[in-house]
């Protein structure tokens, strides 16, 4: 895990990830908004005539845009399961669990990037004061389904802030439970909340491994690709920004027939304990976040943000 000083120095390691450079990557991903963007009131043009769909404005971190939003309409099958853990749901627990089925994976000795972790109710309180030196952002989960917070977050968000971390927040989702607008408007109501206040990283959708049962959730891929993009939507509706989502190749590839066009307005959060961040998502040319192991020196699932501080500072700044 790579550590520097206390944020007091001011010191930071600012590295591309391996042999891409970090400046082209993130440029153009995370470039500031325009001022009309700052100044533009939420929900602009709710009060359209009832034939056009409610919208509004959101940042495009990819990008660096205002777009148009239109409210999600319909939603995928709910087939419920039986939920019993919620506590033990986040992305490194569920991930690691079906990433070391897959033989050949080597996981990184060391990784260059911006070094940070990810936590949830699994590591309880968090003493920050210890960690907060040795990284520069933190990401919580705050919410599964629409039946679950995370009974620690107070401590895991706003403690990473309180000791001049970058922060944000996630969600674990669980799609055959209630649809993705539903799912999104949980979240941003329970802790997932947006700030363009360079402190606050957009939100995360943890879209993954089914910790009940049927790896996809008994969803079809062109179901699961709906799914997404009511949640990444609704998100952008309410919080105006686009939430990141993270992944696996293989769950994606696997429950989504690797599905395009996220690229467009979602950065991405790959996870893969092996060498390299390995195969990304279709349409994706870089990541903007790699969960390279779930577990480390530091609590929780360590990872690493592809660009410069002021690169993670602009994506929080929207």
């Amino acid at each position: 895990m790579l550590k520097h000083p206390p944020h007091a120095a001011m010191t930071r390691r600012i590295v591309p990830v391996a042999g891409v450079a970090a400046t082209l990557l993130i440029a153009g991903a995370i470039a500031g908004t325009s001022a009309s963007a700052a100044t533009a009131g939420p929900r602009a043009a709710t009060t359209a005539a009832p034939h056009i769909a409610p919208r509004t404005w959101a940042y495009d971190p990819v990008t660096g845009k205002k777009v148009t939003v239109y409210k999600p309409a319909g939603s995928t099958p709910v087939r419920p399961e039986k939920l019993t853990h919620p506590q033990r749901d986040d992305m490194g627990l569920v991930t690691a669990a079906h990433t070391k089925k897959h033989a050949g994976m080597t996981p990184a000795a060391a990784v260059s990037g911006l070094p940070g972790i990810d936590v949830s109710a699994y590591q309880g309180n968090i003493n920050w004061a210890a960690v907060a030196p040795h990284i520069d952002f933190v990401y919580a989960k705050a919410t599964e389904g629409t039946y679950y917070t995370n009974p620690y977050f107070t401590n895991q968000y706003v403690g990473p802030y309180d000791y001049g971390l970058i922060r944000g927040a996630y969600h674990f989702a669980i799609p055959n439970n209630s649809s993705g607008a539903a799912q999104a408007d949980y979240f941003a109501h329970h802790g997932g909340g947006w700030s363009a206040d360079g402190k606050t990283l957009p939100g995360a959708l943890d879209i993954e491994y089914n910790p009940y049962g049927n790896e996809c959730y008994n969803l079809t891929h062109s179901q699961m690709t709906a799914w997404i993009k009511a949640f990444v939507n609704e998100y952008a509706y309410d919080e105006h920004v686009y939430p990141v989502i993270y992944s696996t190749f293989d769950w994606w590839n696997t429950c989504t027939g690797n599905a395009s066009g996220f690229q467009n307005n979602d950065p991405l959060w790959i996870a893969c304990y092996c060498s390299s961040a390995g195969t990304l998502p279709a349409g994706y040319g870089y990541y903007t976040f790699w969960q390279y192991a779930d577990s480390g020196s530091l609590p929780g699932d360590q990872d690493v943000f592809n660009g410069s501080y002021s690169r993670l500072q602009a994506l929080a700044r929207g």
